[in-house]
């Protein structure tokens, strides 16, 4: 998608149909975002959509790597709920810095970087060159509640 420059984060994501969700509590003793100076670590985040269920299930099985792709998507805009959460403006970011992103896929799957582009894409939608980042996908044999896809961020702010 290409957006006008006067567009801002909030714009950019209405003009996609999407918008920020509530973010839930964490499901295990930490915290979904930790600063340390200009940086903010996200935890790993899950497909979560606005009603509240999780897309769970095997890619390369019985997810499709377009569906997954789409999960993908709906974790970075999880990613995005966290840290509007955290800010309270997303136009305080400055860059994401590094994604990972890990595919609970069969074995012998082998489009990780693909699904994972749902989340860049998106990145790179609502923050333009400074949503450009560094990136792992890899594959790994199971996710906690059985989801199909987790991504953490590593992104810079300013106060």
């Amino acid at each position: 998608m290409v957006f006008s420059t006067e567009m801002n984060c909030y714009d950019r994501l209405r003009a996609r149909g999407l918008k920020l969700q509530d973010v839930p509590a964490p499901i295990g003793n930490f915290t979904h975002c930790t600063r340390e100076g200009n940086l903010l670590f996200l935890s790993g985040q899950g497909p979560l959509d606005d009603s509240g269920r999780l897309m769970k299930g095997k890619v390369g099985n019985d997810v499709s790597t377009d569906e997954a792709y789409n999960h993908a998507q709906l974790v970075g805009l999880n990613l995005l709920s966290v840290l509007h959460a955290e800010l309270g403006d997303l136009g305080r970011v400055t860059r994401i810095v590094k994604l990972l992103g890990m595919v609970n896929a069969t074995p012998d799957f082998a489009d990780h970087p693909r699904v994972i582009n749902g989340c860049s894409d998106l990145f790179i939608d609502v923050f333009g060159e400074a949503g450009r980042h560094s990136r792992s996908a890899v594959g790994v044999g199971s996710l906690p509640g059985n989801i199909t896809v987790e991504i953490e961020a590593i992104v810079a702010v300013r106060d």
